[in-house]
């Protein structure tokens, strides 16, 4: 009796313990009371984690978008001061040209290249335009390499002539001013709006074939063709031009180039009267560390009137010779003439010799002098000059 009254209180035991520890119907509603607050906040917890998480998926997007645009988008640009003591004329300092470029990349074949100038450091908003300086859009366009070797531009481009009008920033060329002949026969800086494909045809020989805005030279002036550029401003297209050019440079230190242009008429429709036909050539040939420069450039102008005060033909050519005595210090010399109206009845025209230094503080950096000595014109001078490009 005793054996079997042990073993049914302890079979009874887990009963017993099981009644005392089942919560009542009060106890268990608290219960899933607070395991709801718990899931309340736990929620709440998951949602701030998730804001931050999203927050910080977005700013690390944005970054990379603006790190991706700042990759593919180049800032450069150049400037230029000047000194001219002149000898007939008073003296005169210009902080000649400030230059900013802003370039992109839209993918491997699409790319935009532009340049915005300030030339002589201010410019005026008066009623007739007057002022020392001028705010020029010089470059706009978008280059599309549609196949391998070529490429189409489109916009508002440089015009393929000369060694100046494409690369001219100061630290790139001897002597504190451009050559009379570029400026004022070419004329550089030259450029207008259209479209032009340039390649390579064979290994060392390129083309340029362009068809753009063109000059509108008033006939009734002097006719001088730097008088013609419009610049891409309002331009009147009546009459467009077409310039082609062939460069060989397969040669190592060796450059050839020919340009040829024509337009219908470089009055626009101003007088009955302006075909016009150009050319330049060029040779360039660097041995070691001396450089020698030929270049020659004419036009040819139909027209009574531009043939009545000698303007129907304009021309000019140069020589020029430099030598890096050290990877800094450079010395030049060269002998220009031009005309702008060589078909005068009086002699017009003008030659010059310049002797001068370059000193580069960097590869881009350049301090230079020179002196020019001028026949029938004031252009007697000494010049200082401060450049950079970056």
């Amino acid at each position: 009796m005793k054996r079997t009254a042990l073993a049914l209180a302890v079979a009874a035991l887990p009963f017993a313990a099981q009644a005392a520890s089942t919560p009542s119907q009060e106890e268990m509603w608290q219960i899933i009371q607070q395991q709801q607050k718990e899931i309340e906040r736990l929620k709440a917890d998951q949602k701030v984690a998730d804001s931050k998480i999203n927050a910080t998926a977005d700013a690390v997007e944005k970054t990379a978008t603006v790190a991706n645009w700042a990759s593919r988008t180049t800032i450069g640009g150049y400037g230029e001061h000047h000194f001219n003591h002149f000898k007939n004329k008073d003296d005169q300092v210009d902080a000649h040209r400030f230059v900013l470029y802003v370039g992109h990349q839209f993918s491997d074949t699409v790319r935009f290249f532009s340049e915005v100038e300030l030339e002589h450091g201010l410019t005026k908003d008066t009623a007739d335009g007057s002022g020392p300086g001028e705010v020029e859009l010089e470059q706009a366009y978008i280059a599309w390499d549609f196949t391998k070797g070529h490429t189409l531009t489109m916009g508002q481009f440089l015009i393929p002539v000369g060694i100046i009008n494409e690369t001219h920033e100061p630290d790139t060329f001897y002597g504190v001013e451009r050559n009379n002949v570029e400026s004022a026969i070419l004329p550089s800086t030259w450029w207008e709006t259209g479209a032009m494909v340039s390649g390579e045809i064979l290994p060392g020989f390129n083309y340029n074939v362009a068809v753009h805005s063109g000059l509108a030279i008033d006939p009734t002036g002097n006719g001088a063709v730097r008088g013609g550029r419009q610049k891409s401003a309002k331009a009147t297209a009546e009459d467009l031009a077409y310039t082609g050019r062939l460069v060989y440079n397969a040669i190592p230190g060796l450059e050839l180039s020919a340009t040829y242009q024509y337009q219908a008429d470089v009055t626009q429709g101003a007088a009955a009267e302006g075909e016009a036909t150009f050319y330049e050539l060029h040779a360039r040939y660097q041995i070691a560390n001396l450089t020698l420069t030929a270049l020659t450039a004419e036009w040819d102008i139909d027209g009574s009137t531009f043939a009545a005060n000698g303007s129907d033909q304009q021309e000019g050519s140069y020589l020029e010779a430099s030598y890096k005595i050290t990877p800094k210090l450079g010395v030049f010399v060269r002998q220009s003439q031009w005309d702008n109206r060589a078909n005068s009845a009086v002699d017009t025209e003008i030659e010059q010799l310049d002797v001068g230094v370059n000193y580069w503080l960097t590869p881009t950096v350049v301090v230079k002098a020179d002196v020019a000595d001028q026949t029938n014109a004031n252009g007697d001078a000494v010049n200082l000059g401060l450049g950079w490009s970056f």
